[in-house]
């Protein structure tokens, strides 16, 4: 039931998350430290970063091809931070100012790789079966803060420097340690933002359960107010001898006998009845419904009038209630913008209950209808994160000049970013489908001139692609108004 439509939005939803709090490597560009020292300081935290890359079997250059070579251990080759670094654009940008320092350090190199991979830090990380992105960061901090610092060969080296002082050179380490520790927790922000991203697909189709669920709880609400009208006082003769038509209901017996439903009830800790009030009001809301007047007035229902009668209540009563909207944002954070989508897909199963067989075990839609939709939504993400800044290079592009970038709406750029990575990514969908898609979410969720703004930049782009053979798809490229291509 998870579908292409929902899960672009989670991706949406979740790629601005992500993109919002995210902070790559922290790359000081100013001197660090007090005045008498900072100019040091800084190019001690320089040092370091650099010194990461080469000990790494990364070698930095200018031009030329540096002439000192070390034997580069396998542990820290394959250490995932001075790839990290080397790929950073500040750093690249930063360390040709630095080559002198690093070419006084350059015959040290070996004598420092021997004795970081002597170390116990060293030795502990080596013996990990697995190691994953923290355990590169804080290997590399323990290592600054212990050997490096520690190091008298590279203090004696440092020393030659005329700015030279014990206190720049601790706040250079320390600088490059928080630098460190900056990409370690935006690492950890990706890896938590794909967590988030399956996370949110899971909650998706736990909702779709849910909702056959509340249909069964809402029958024994029922039954609870006829048994409690029957105990009353001074009951009247209809609270004596109600009518059972709804408890009795068909399709809400066979959901609450069904394997699927007992299984969604063992596996998840929400439940309807633990929202305060929630059953007894919407039962309120099914009572004075039209649906509800005709289902009880009528001579005689069958199997296929039980079902259709929770699909009108569906429709018309509980989707569209305050209530299950306020019981769903309580519920889960994930659930905010589910009810619509995941609801057609609950009245899409009560119609085909309908017309099955009464008999049969009910059979609901799978949870994605393929498996290419089952890897869709992390795949996506992942292509609109690595080619993010590609992306915003492609629609800057096409702004208008007098508009500044920086006043676009945010989710307007989060939304064509991912645009973009599906109709440059997957040659099978057609453009149009990506298009529509994606502009009737701007319209959704973005601001009121989402659509047609977002409609003329992504047709520039996809035009400009589509001449560089960067996408090889159908286009037809009927002319856009002006309004389109120039948000004023």
């Amino acid at each position: 039931m998870i579908n292409r439509i929902l899960i672009r939005i989670k991706v949406i939803q979740i790629l601005y998350s992500y993109l919002l709090s995210r902070n790559d490597f922290q790359i000081d560009t100013t001197p660090r430290g007090t005045a008498r020292d900072r100019d040091f300081a800084y190019a001690v935290y320089l040092d370091m970063l650099m010194l990461i890359q080469e000990l790494s079997g990364i070698r930095i250059t200018n031009g030329e091809r540096r002439p000192i070579a070390i034997d580069v251990n396998k542990y820290l080759r394959t250490n995932r931070i001075g790839r990290a670094l080397a790929d950073n654009d500040t750093m690249r940008g930063l360390q040709s100012k630095n080559l002198a320092h690093l070419n006084t350090l350059s015959p040290l190199m070996q004598g420092l790789s021997d004795r970081i991979t002597s170390s116990a830090a060293f030795i502990d990380y080596s013996r990990k079966r697995s190691r994953s992105l923290e355990d590169d960061v804080r290997l590399w901090s323990v290592i600054l803060e212990t050997v490096i610092l520690k190091d008298k060969e590279l203090t004696q080296a440092l020393r030659t420097d005329p700015d030279f002082s014990l206190s720049g050179f601790h706040h250079g380490v320390q600088a490059a340690v928080e630098t460190l520790r900056s990409y370690g927790d935006s690492r950890a922000a990706y890896l938590k933002a794909r967590t988030d991203l399956r996370t949110s697909l899971d909650k998706a189709a736990e909702l779709y359960y849910a909702l056959f669920a509340l249909i069964v709880d809402l029958t024994q609400e029922q039954a609870d107010r006829l048994e409690a009208a029957k105990n009353k006082y001074l009951a009247s003769a209809e609270d004596r001898n109600p009518d059972t038509r709804l408890v009795n209901n068909a399709l809400a017996a066979k959901l609450a006998a069904c394997p699927a439903i007992e299984e969604y009830r063992k596996n998840t800790s929400f439940n309807w009845i633990e929202v305060t009030g929630l059953l007894p009001r919407l039962l309120d809301l099914i009572h004075g419904s039209e649906a509800y007047a005709r289902y009880m007035s009528a001579p005689a229902t069958s199997w296929a009038d039980d079902c259709e009668f929770w699909r009108e209540i569906m429709r018309s009563v509980i989707l569209p209630s305050d209530d299950l909207a306020e019981a769903l944002e309580g519920a889960s954070v994930y659930w905010n913008d589910d009810p619509a989508i995941i609801g057609t897909f609950v009245l899409k199963t009560l119609r085909r209950f309908a017309g099955a067989d009464p008999e049969a075990e009910p059979e609901f839609l799978p949870r994605f209808n393929d498996e290419e939709d089952e890897k869709f939504g992390e795949d996506l993400f992942i292509k609109a994160v690595e080619n993010r800044e590609t992306y915003r290079g492609y629609i800057d592009r096409f702004i208008n000049p007098d508009w500044d970038p920086d006043r676009l709406a945010f989710m307007d750029i989060v939304i064509m970013t991912t645009a973009i990575a599906e109709i440059v990514g997957y040659p099978n969908i057609p453009i149009p489908v990506s298009l529509n898609e994606y502009i009737q979410i701007a319209n959704d969720y973005s601001t009121h001139r989402s659509g047609p703004f977002i409609n003329g930049i992504l047709f520039s782009v996809i035009s400009m692609l589509v001449d560089e053979g960067k996408v090889l798809k159908e286009f037809n490229r009927a002319p856009l108004n002006d309004q389109q291509n120039n948000p004023q």
